[in-house]
């Protein structure tokens, strides 16, 4: 679900999830001495006072006789002496490089404490080294090993993920100017299809026969084909795609390597020529961040990456066609905790640049009407220390929602268009004077949009999430009600300030995904369904959900849990059976864990599972507060996170599944969540899926010179420095698996060119798991995708096959293969 234009505090977070609604950016500061020795891994092992020796030199490992050949597990070398070290620079580092925020008033640690890296030479920032790669196409073939008798399971989970989409399908038509524009998918091609139609009257009729060749709209014309960019490419993953003023034009981003550093290019949709900008006086390609169009088709505005992959400094491009292009800087932000991007209002008046830290937000902004005359920016209100804000225009108005003077949720406010205007923001207030969001903990505000005649607000309430409409005369506000009583919502894209009627897409674990057509008149229940997802042979009626609270550990926290599963499964929980239960989590970010519809849980559902999400802290299902300090899950309260995911698998194991029944999942910041989780409890699972997990915490928070390092400081602390060391060291993944236990099998997943998780990440902790438990039973292994980043397959059935081959090791492990 996505609003007009791309919020900078969601940017924000890096080691970052879920495709949902965008995604945010990561952490910093301190780190390497390193001993080196010059051999690789090793397939046999000897122990010597816990030091590993060679015993052979084999790169892939010796081969067991039996039914079905299984490879051993690679064992790489530990270097012992190895070490990371936290706190003041130690010698040789780098002075330019900071090892605490310029705002930080905490004490380093002095002298630097080193942290245990023996397998920190697994880190390649080029991914170059031979040496490594080798390393994790052993790592791969021996995970190919271990399940090559389930490929037929592979290929019967595929051919079910498949069944329950429909392949050759359209998202529905939004209209901008004289088009309507949407985007198309088609069996047997892996990406999506840009398309738009002209627009002849307010509303159309879609005559469409479900085929490839018939057109959704009279008229259809593709735009932008990505599979036409994706020829010959292993990724390819367009970011922004941008219509110019006069929709003659489209400025689009894309990635060819799934590192996030995205090329720039303009497409003339006349002529079709498709142009490649570049640096100017140069013949390297433009590497860019985000984008937006000035008022007319000669200006473009982007935003460019440091050396850190941190988005920081605002170009405007003039005569961007011709040979002789001229940039100007018009912004940069050279504080590493701060991620900036570019948008423009809904109305067309301004572009803002937007400057924030997880915790301080600063937005400047150029009239479009002088940005051929003037280059400097205005900032709305100046910088100060832990207050956010954003801001869109409308009606001469700044709105404006933020926690100004400390509110545990952002209040919604207006004032003046103008300059440093932070004196004269006022609360927005309903018709009887009271203020429609005071920023309390009744109810929390993510987004605002504004049009010509009402403001559309989006939020959670009672943990669910929530979407207002605000008439500007008559003040009176309304709360869109839907009949389940967990769901999600939130608006689609609005191009035009001017419209009569809003739509959203509305879904929840057990309905679809439709787009719901809503009168903005004073009664919301003129109600359309445009479109509702067809999902192949899915019958609603035969699962159920539930909406469910578990009380932490604390004894008075309430933790939400979302439920589903097959009827007939729950008729056995209630007969006394226990069954498979599947537990996913991610609590990081203030990001929330919708209840919403996933068709590729079907297959899980199908054979028994129930699935649970856990709404943990550090998460923003409950509001702001449920993230932050004091008893949220963030800084020195984040061990919460990982408490209430453990209260919940307790919670299941009272009634519904066993130990050996139960599976966990997470990914990213989920990742550590489950890593810090089966530390703590690893009796409790059988089987746990850790997606490009962020286990190596410490160490990384230690380093700014890992891309995305610095900016996390103020979303986990520094381990740098003496406040957050010790905190942190007892809930690293990497730092706290326990010897001699009994540990769940482990499939980990990670990308080599994932700039938020390094693939050094899953793969050092792999090696961890392994090394402190020789004889666990369970396997642990890894699958590391060379030609991808962070958020895995880019084509769309390779990502499928890519979910088959993760499930199939799950249900084996669980014995429902």
């Amino acid at each position: 679900n996505s609003i007009h234009r791309n919020i900078i505090l969601i940017h924000c977070t890096a080691r970052n999830r879920h495709p949902m609604t965008a995604a945010n950016k990561s952490l910093s500061a301190a780190i390497l001495f390193l001993s080196r020795s010059s051999s690789s891994f090793i397939q046999g092992t000897a122990r010597d006072n816990k030091k590993m020796v060679h015993t052979s030199t084999k790169l892939f490992g010796t081969v067991q006789k039996g039914p079905t050949q299984r490879l051993s597990p690679p064992i790489p070398r530990r270097e012992e002496d190895r070490v990371v070290y936290a706190g003041i620079s130690p010698e040789g580092w780098d002075a330019k490089m900071p090892r605490q925020s310029n705002e930080s008033t905490e004490k380093l640690l002095d002298p630097a404490v080193p942290i245990p890296d023996p397998y920190g030479w697994l880190r390649d920032d080029k991914r170059e080294s031979k040496e490594v790669l080798d390393y994790l196409k052993a790592e791969n073939e021996y995970s190919q090993s271990v399940t090559e008798h389930l490929k037929g399971l592979q290929d019967t989970l595929y051919e079910e993920f498949l069944s329950s989409i429909q392949e050759t399908d359209y998202t529905t038509p939004r209209p901008r100017g004289n088009y309507w524009y949407y985007t198309r998918t088609f069996q047997g091609s892996s990406y999506t299809t840009y398309c738009r139609a002209p627009k002849t009257t307010d509303t159309y009729a879609i005559d469409w026969d479900g085929t490839k060749e018939s057109p959704i709209l009279p008229e259809e014309e593709v735009y932008l084909d990505v599979n036409e960019l994706a020829k010959d490419k292993s990724y390819c993953s367009v970011g922004s795609v941008k219509t110019s003023p006069s929709k003659t034009l489209i400025a689009y981003i894309v990635d060819y390597s799934g590192d996030e550093k995205y090329e720039m290019h303009v497409k003339n949709l006349e002529t079709g020529e498709d142009v490649a900008l570049y640096e100017v006086g140069s013949d390297k390609l433009l590497e860019v961040d985000g984008l937006v169009w000035g008022k007319d088709d000669e200006t473009l505005y982007y935003v460019t990456m440091d050396e850190q992959h941190r988005p920081f400094r605002l170009f405007q491009r003039k005569n961007w066609k011709g040979s002789k292009p001229t940039d100007t800087l018009l912004k940069e932000d050279l504080d590493d905790l701060f991620w900036c991007g570019v948008y423009k209002s809904l109305d067309d008046k301004y572009v803002f640049f937007e400057s924030a830290s997880k915790e301080t937000s600063e937005v400047w902004y150029l009239s479009t009407e002088e940005e051929g005359t003037v280059s400097e920016m205005k900032t709305v209100a100046p910088r100060r220390p832990k207050v956010l804000y954003e801001v869109e225009h409308g009606h001469g108005e700044w709105f404006i929602w933020t926690n100004v003077d400390k509110s545990p949720n952002m209040k919604l406010m207006t004032a003046p268009a103008k300059p440093d205007s932070a004196n004269e923001w006022k609360l927005l207030e309903d018709a009887s004077g009271k203020p429609i969001f005071d920023g309390s903990l009744a109810k929390s505000l993510d987004s605002v949009t504004v049009l010509n005649t009402h403001i559309v607000m989006q939020g959670r309430e009672d943990g669910i999430p929530r979407v207002w409409t605000y008439q500007i005369d008559s003040k009176i506000m309304n709360r869109l009600e839907f009949d389940e009583a967990a769901y999600d919502v939130g608006l689609v894209s609005h191009f035009e300030a001017d419209t009569k009627t809003v739509v959203v897409s509305y879904d929840s674990m057990l309905t679809p995904p439709s787009s719901i057509e809503i009168s903005l008149n004073d009664d919301d229940a003129q109600r359309t369904v445009l479109k509702s997802k067809v999902v192949p042979g899915y019958d609603k009626d035969l699962y159920g959900c539930d909406r469910m609270e578990v009380l932490s550990r604390d004894g008075k926290t309430q933790i939400p849990i979302s439920v589903v599963y097959s009827k007939d499964t729950m008729e056995k929980v209630k007969a006394g059976e226990r069954v498979p239960v599947h537990l996913y989590g991610y609590g990081s970010y203030s990001a929330c864990m919708e209840a919403d519809f996933s068709s590729t849980r079907l297959p899980l559902l199908n054979r028994g599972m129930i699935y649970v999400i856990a709404h943990i802290r550090g998460g923003g299902e409950m509001g702001r507060q449920w993230y932050e300090e004091p008893s949220g899950g963030k800084y020195l309260c984040k061990k919460n996170t990982f408490n209430d995911f453990v209260d919940v698998a307790n919670f299941v194991l009272q009634d519904w599944t066993l130990p050996e029944m139960l599976s966990c999942e997470g990914r990213s910041a989920g990742g550590l969540l489950i890593g810090a989780a089966i530390n703590q409890a690893p009796e409790l699972f059988k089987v746990a899926i850790l997606g490009v997990p962020f286990v190596d915490v410490a160490c990384t928070m230690t380093d700014s010179t890992i891309p995305l390092t610095s900016g996390e400081w103020v979303e986990w602390g520094n381990p740098n420095e003496k406040l957050y060391h010790q905190y942190m060291m007892e809930y690293s993944p990497m730092n706290n698996v326990q010897a001699g236990k009994k540990y769940p099998a482990c499939w980990l997943t990670g990308g080599l060119h994932d700039p938020r998780v390094a693939y050094w990440e899953p793969t050092k902790f792999t090696a961890t798991l392994r090394h402190a438990n020789p004889d666990n039973e369970n396997p642990i292994c890894m699958k590391l995708d060379l030609s991808a980043g962070h958020f895995s397959a880019s084509d769309r059935y390779k990502y499928y096959r890519e979910l088959a081959y993760d499930f199939s090791f799950l249900l084996d492990q669980l014995k429902l293969a």
